[in-house]
């Protein structure tokens, strides 16, 4: 059995694009709804906000779940560690 990924990797990786963090960790069902998510959040508020809205106020949605996903895809890696470190002792 391989070591899981190092929790701080997994974090920037999260941080790069979303759901990457969890399909790096092997969840890649949650990643990819993740993603999924955080594309039709996005597309969903460009649709419906202001013409004068920031980048960022029109996809205000996607950058939510992105950021949602962030902590999730940290906190699971960091999980994988503590159950691999709990095996091997």
């Amino acid at each position: 059995m391989r070591a899981p990924p190092d929790p701080t990797r997994v974090l920037l990786v999260a941080m790069l694009l979303p759901g990457m963090g969890h399909v790096w960790t092997g969840r890649a069902a949650r990643g990819l709804g993740f993603a999924l998510f955080a594309l039709l959040g996005g597309w969903l508020t460009a649709r419906f906000a202001a013409p004068d809205a920031s980048l960022v106020g029109r996809h205000a949605g996607g950058f939510f779940v992105w950021a949602l996903s962030i902590p999730d895809a940290y906190r699971g890696a960091r999980l994988d560690r503590v159950w691999a470190e709990r095996a091997s002792s």
